[in-house]
């Protein structure tokens, strides 16, 4: 159907792609894969015509179209309802309607058999055109990807950036191309709609290529991977699962080619050095040389699965109870968004908040952040440091500083050297810190904007959509590091392998109420299944209700009481801290050859460890008991 040979394409000085080829069957249902910057993107947009190779070619059948979907579709507006807009899919079939039209209206004062005939035959090309199904079919797709009934009618001007892509989205589907190219079409998606999309492109007739860092998405809709790396085009007959196996034997098998070939390399270079000089080797010598030269070589493994041990650190921990939402109403006009709902942030939830578009799921974000207006109660509790991760805030990013720079101003008191060492974990390293923000691609500028939110020592972490932009090697690097992290969080994510990552708490919202799931997404989903009757509800939180009363005043004894609790909780964060690093000083001395290797000195250290970790327990033990009594002392 449509076949890439020997391409080529450069960009500047850079090499995106050399002597690659792909062939596209009529049935594959591919997903493209690679690093961000390898050039996913810009191979789609090289099928679809936008780009001309730097050599090669692109060749199709006669009879293979192209749908493509891309983020430039964002800007696109008219006057048009988003109904019409889905329905101009049917473009010989609206045209007929309008011919139709024109016909009947005429009809009105002209009764000619000539005029009857016209209109019969017009007719039956629209029935055969399928047009009497065709509004049918385009309200089913578009409900299907989220759009309320009564929203069909609307201009489609009136939406935002999101909601004008799964139009686009909905008039490809309509027009059913032989080839459907997808790029990151679930950023723009919540999860139902993501799973009505699966179901309908493991259905659909026509090839897919689909760009997309949801890999339960590539599971649920691909049966081949096409990766880019290396200038190359990779395929893998199977789902993304597969292409992990796969890979992983293939590494293995090249990282042992390459590794046999280096040492054959450098014997061949030692004998040439030896006997350079000698006349009696002189053939051997050249021969050996001429080798070296005709050799193909292998190319070593890239390793995308860096393992990052990020250590977070906090100035102070939280009290037990992080936020409290007692009674909450939230409304923007006639639009309700939550009614006498109430939920408790404990320290060490790790939450998910999931769910349908327009439920209000990043009001919420806003509304435990304290910066949206409610009615009701929001209660934070003791030393709580909060640092909050959205979207806009890669807009916030100073675009003329570089990524160094743009970490100093992040307002923490970390060395140059140890900003470095978070950004490598982030995948900058060495030149690369000194980019401007203004060269970045999205994906690099998300992760310049979650490491500036994790070095806020904040103790409380609110992420709306973390990880929109993300390769999945970023995103790996963001699961490693919120499954590192001993504080609280609470994330609104579309991403179901993340959530399944690092959650250990399900909140989503139905009939104005936050309702919570007490385990994991996988209990969760296993729950859903199980109760299809009550699949929309999940067991309510087992909180401890607080008794309606008047606002309590603090007595002079309670203040006082409140300000020896806070000078004693200073004094054992102290404590706690000297300990701490004694700890980790024994820890490391231990580790000392010398000491590992002498009985006497290991055991005399290890007993010093286990008694300053045995009073660095009770010590943890009584700051939680007077955080609590804080707690209690300033609700």
């Amino acid at each position: 159907m449509l076949s890439i040979n020997n391409l080529s394409y450069f960009i500047g000085g850079r090499t995106l792609y050399e002597d690659a080829s792909l062939h596209i069957k009529p049935k594959d249902k591919i997903g493209l894969i690679g690093l961000n910057g390898a050039g996913k993107s810009t191979l789609l947009r090289l099928i679809n015509g936008n780009y001309q190779p730097d050599g090669g070619d692109i060749s199709k059948s006669n009879d293979c179209s192209i749908g493509f979907l891309n983020q430039d579709l964002l800007s696109y507006q008219t006057e048009d309802s988003i109904l019409s807009v889905a329905m101009e899919a049917f473009g010989e079939a609206v045209e007929t309607q309008k011919a139709i039209d024109q016909i009947i209206k005429k009809l009105e004062t002209d009764y000619s058999d000539g005029l009857v005939e016209k209109l019969t035959k017009q007719q039956e090309k629209f029935e055969r055109l399928e047009g009497y199904s065709m509004q049918a079919k385009a309200e089913e797709i578009l409900e299907g990807i989220g759009f309320n009934t009564q929203d069909l009618q609307r201009p489609l001007k009136e939406f935002s950036g999101g909601w004008r892509m799964r139009v686009m989205l909905a008039k490809l589907l309509l027009e059913k191309p032989s080839l459907l190219m997808l790029d990151e079409p679930t950023n723009h998606l919540d999860l139902p709609s993501i799973e009505w999309v699966e179901n309908y492109l493991r259905n659909y007739e026509g090839a897919v290529i689909v760009v997309s860092h949801d890999r339960q998405f590539l599971n649920n809709t691909i049966n081949k991977v096409v990766e880019v790396t290396q200038q190359q085009l990779t395929v893998y007959e199977g789902d993304y699962d597969f292409y992990l196996e796969e890979k992983e034997l293939r590494s293995e098998i090249q990282k042992n080619a390459f590794e046999n070939q280096q040492q054959k390399i450098k014997q061949t270079e030692r004998f040439i050095e030896k006997f350079r000089a000698k006349a009696t080797k002189a053939k051997q010598v050249q021969s050996r040389v001429k080798a070296l030269n005709r050799m193909d070589k292998v190319e070593d493994v890239i390793d995308t699965n860096a393992v990052v041990n990020f250590k977070f650190e906090f100035k102070q921990k939280s009290g037990r109870h992080v936020i409290r939402l007692e009674e909450v109403s939230k409304s923007y006009g006639d639009l309700k968004i939550l009614e006498n709902t109430s939920a408790h942030i404990e320290r060490g939830d790790k939450i998910a908040l999931i769910g349908a578009n327009g439920k209000g799921k990043s009001t919420v974000l806003r509304i435990i952040d304290g910066s949206e207006p409610i009615k009701g109660n929001r209660e934070e509790g003791y030393n709580v440091l909060k640092g909050f991760y959205a979207q806009h805030q890669l807009e916030s990013l100073q675009v003329n500083n570089d990524i160094l720079e743009e970490l100093k101003q992040a307002g923490t008191e970390k060395t140059e050297l140890q900003l470095r060492q978070v950004l490598g974990c982030f995948l900058f390293t060495d030149e690369d810190v000194f980019k401007k923000i203004k060269v970045l691609s999205g994906g690099e500028k998300s992760r310049v904007a979650l490491a500036k939110t994790l070095i806020s020592e904040a103790n409380f972490l609110l992420l709306d959509e973390p990880t929109n932009h993300l390769d999945f090697q970023s995103e790996n690097i963001l699961i490693q590091a919120l499954q590192q992290y001993q504080g609280t969080f609470i994330t609104v994510s579309h991403n179901r392998h993340f959530v399944s990552q690092v959650a250990n708490k399900i909140w989503y919202i139905e009939n104005h109420e936050i309702k919570v799931y007490p385990g994991t997404y996988q209990e969760y989903l296993y729950w859903r299944e199980q109760n299809p009757a009550e699949s929309t509800e999940a067991p309510k939180p087992k909180v401890e209700k607080k008794e309606k009363s008047q606002t309590k005043k603090h007595t002079d004894e309670d203040q006082r009481r409140l300000q020896a609790l806070k000078k004693e909780l200073n004094q054992l964060e102290q404590e706690i801290d000297k300990l701490e690093k004694d700890i980790n000083e024994l820890e490391a001395h231990m580790a000392k050859p010398d000491v590992y290797g002498n009985p006497d000195e290991l055991l005399q250290t290890n007993t010093k460890y286990e008694s300053k970790k045995s009073t660095l327990d009770n010590l943890n033990e009584q700051w939680e008991e007077k955080a609590l009594e804080i707690d209690m002392l300033e609700e």
